[in-house]
């Protein structure tokens, strides 16, 4: 049974979410729940609800959010960056699921998909009412803005970047045009980067496309150029031993491009911890390859973690 929630997180901004409950849920039962975050750029109904229904089948109570900025929940302007209140949006989670009778309190945890996935630490680390945080085909957003792939971009390329967001401020406090980077583009040829073509096959196709009321398609995952920079300051992966005893499990395709990122938050985490590799997945499989998601191993993780079995 999905119905369709909101509350307000601590500066009173709503967040928006599809809440699931497990169909066998007996009446004055108490149940562990978990918080799913979608990728960076989209919206809950591409990824995280196709997680929400297979885990609440599985007999978990699921609350899949949108970001702030982002589809349903509040936030102005649309699209904007700022990567502490999108870990605030799962601690807002953590309290509207903490104060429902129907859930039990003391096990409650997080799913992070593609950038969720460092938000969800990201909350993790100041918030302990999260007992456990599995994450998906991680991205760390601040790693990835301040360096791309590989450690491709170099310092001059980054400060180019920075100074493009801050000259837009500019422009926007005086009326101007909004200007919207990065993301999903919106064409592809045979000549464009593999990445970019894996992309656009999920978010620019009758597959992943889903376009939030009111919202432009060509802007989807394309977050504002002035706020953009708020990445550069984001370090999700410091002082992830603060997490511990609680527990971590970080899922990548051993295909994946960002595959680098889910094994640097392994390699800096404390246990316990646990890398899990898809084979023969890429980074965008996961987000709803069904029989590529390895919901078995997120149903043992959430499983033992949050009702001890």
């Amino acid at each position: 049974m999905m119905q369709k929630v909101s509350f307000n997180n601590q500066y009173q901004m709503k967040v928006a979410g599809n809440l699931y409950l497990p169909a066998d849920m007996a009446e004055g039962e108490k149940r562990g729940a978990i918080i799913i975050g979608h990728p960076m750029g989209a919206v809950k109904e591409q990824s995280s609800v196709i997680y929400a229904e297979q885990l609440a089948a599985r007999g978990f109570i699921t609350l899949a959010i949108d970001l702030s900025f982002w589809g349903a929940s509040e936030g102005k302007p649309r699209q904007a960056v700022l990567p502490d209140m999108y870990a605030e949006a799962f601690s807002a989670a953590v309290d509207f699921l903490g104060t429902r009778d129907f859930v039990e309190r003391e096990a409650i945890a997080a799913l992070g998909i593609c950038g969720s996935g460092g938000f969800a630490i990201s909350a993790a680390k100041i918030d302990p009412r999260l007992k456990a945080v599995a994450t998906v085909s991680m991205y760390d957003m601040g790693a990835f803005s301040r360096h791309l792939y590989g450690n491709s971009l170099t310092m001059e390329q980054r400060q180019q970047m920075i100074a493009e967001s801050a000259a837009q401020r500019y422009i926007e406090f005086n009326g101007g045009e909004t200007r919207y980077t990065g993301g999903t583009p919106n064409e592809i040829d045979e000549d464009s980067h593999p990445i970019a073509k894996e992309f656009f096959d999920f978010y620019r196709t009758p597959r992943g496309k889903f376009t939030p009321e009111g919202a432009q398609p060509e802007l989807t995952t394309k977050p504002t150029l002035s706020s953009n920079s708020k990445f550069m300051n984001f370090y999700p992966f410091n002082d992830m031993d603060s997490i511990s005893p609680r527990p971590l499990l970080f899922i990548s395709g051993d295909q994946a491009h960002s595959i680098e990122f889910s094994q640097s938050a392994y390699e800096k985490a404390v246990e316990p911890k646990e890398l899990y590799l898809v084979e023969g997945a890429g980074h965008v499989d996961l987000y709803d390859r069904v029989e590529l998601i390895p919901f078995d191993k997120l149903d043992r993780f959430f499983r033992e973690h949050l009702t001890g079995a």
